[in-house]
């Protein structure tokens, strides 16, 4: 590292993309965006201009041949994820990744692997649930026995129906349903019960938009997952919320329930008037987690210069995906799926 923080080439500039630079760039202590890397021009002159990046690049090899970076930021494309942190890692640059580590489990072992192969470098998986100020608080109740033994997660994650056919166009790059929105609700539970699933079962269907369905996919599921010694977990997905992006968990003790953001409210403000009593809710996913995302992005950076582990692996990035893929099997093929 250099005197002047941590060296960092981004890899994608979309709509995550640039929120995740601009808190690099301005609010990540110790970190700089020294380079930035996408395919589209557009989003090139806006690092230019809006975070001041002189070394742009249109070709990822290129960004990190040119040297001069400690480590890759990866928010690019999921299909290209795997590839871009083994890359990273051949190169000895530390890895932050969004997630899915890989589109396929063949490709997260691949990573899992060059990580192992260099112990020395920071390897991070975006599971930005795991930031939140609420999900850690309850991470922590949890390990000091508030609840008791955690036996059974519920959790689900729904967005606001903001239907726009390049949702669909995106299903076989990113997954599907399970992959892109479940994951996060899987690592939950392996998160919060300390068990592996054994086996799950998944069901939905496009019942809003059916263009879903042409790619195998669905706007609205539901699956159980069995884990180690008889614990469960219920996990759901919606496309098609009305009200805003509505994410929230219960987890079930021996001795008590923790409920985190059963109400998806942007603030403590209530409202009654003509229309009832009402309350205003957060319309996507960055605005909930904006402080988890601030806090990922800190950790990575601080376990670089501080030289410490991460408290997620790059094995997390593999069993969340094992998980994904056969919750999407078990959807396609209408029947239970045994992990093996």
């Amino acid at each position: 590292m250099r005197d002047s923080g941590l060296n960092i080439g981004i890899s994608g500039l979309g709509r995550l993309g640039k929120r995740h630079a601009r808190n690099l760039a301005f609010k990540v202590s110790g970190a700089k965006i020294a380079a930035a890397c996408s395919i589209v021009p557009e989003e090139l002159e806006w690092a230019r201009k809006e975070l001041g990046v002189e070394r742009l690049y249109s070709d990822y090899d290129a960004m990190l041949d040119s040297g001069g970076l400690d480590a890759a930021f990866l928010v690019s494309s999921s299909s290209v994820h795997a590839s871009q942190a083994i890359k990273a890692l051949g190169c000895g640059l530390h890895v932050f990744t969004e997630k899915p580590m890989g589109v396929s489990l063949a490709e997260c072992l691949e990573v899992e692997r060059a990580s192992s192969a260099r112990p020395d470098r920071v390897f991070l998986v975006g599971f930005v649930r795991r930031f939140d100020p609420s999900y850690a608080r309850a991470k922590e109740l949890i390990d000091g026995g508030a609840i008791g033994e955690p036996f059974l997660v519920r959790s689900q994650t729904a967005d606001l129906d903001e239907y726009a056919p390049f949702q669909v166009a995106f299903v076989p790059s990113s997954g599907g349903i399970f992959l892109d929105m479940n994951v996060h609700d899987v690592d939950l539970a392996r998160w919060f019960l300390g068990a592996e699933a054994e086996s799950v079962h998944a069901m939905g269907g496009s019942f809003v938009h059916g263009e879903f369905e042409s790619v195998g996919d669905a706007d609205n599921t539901v699956a159980i997952i069995r884990f180690a010694g008889g614990k469960m977990a219920v996990v759901s997905a919606s496309r098609t919320a009305f009200h805003g992006h509505d994410t929230h968990t219960e987890i079930t003790g021996s001795k008590g329930i923790i409920k985190i953001g059963m109400t998806p409210a942007s603030s403590r403000v209530e409202l009654f008037d003509s229309l009832g009593a009402r309350v205003e809710c957060v319309k996507d996913f960055y605005e909930r987690f904006s402080d988890a995302f601030l806090a990922e992005a800190q950790e990575f950076v601080d376990c670089v210069l501080q030289g410490r582990r991460p408290s997620i692996s790059a094995q997390d990035g593999t069993k969340a995906t094992e998980v994904g893929y056969a919750l999407t099997k078990s959807f396609r093929e209408k029947r239970p799926i045994d992990l093996a």
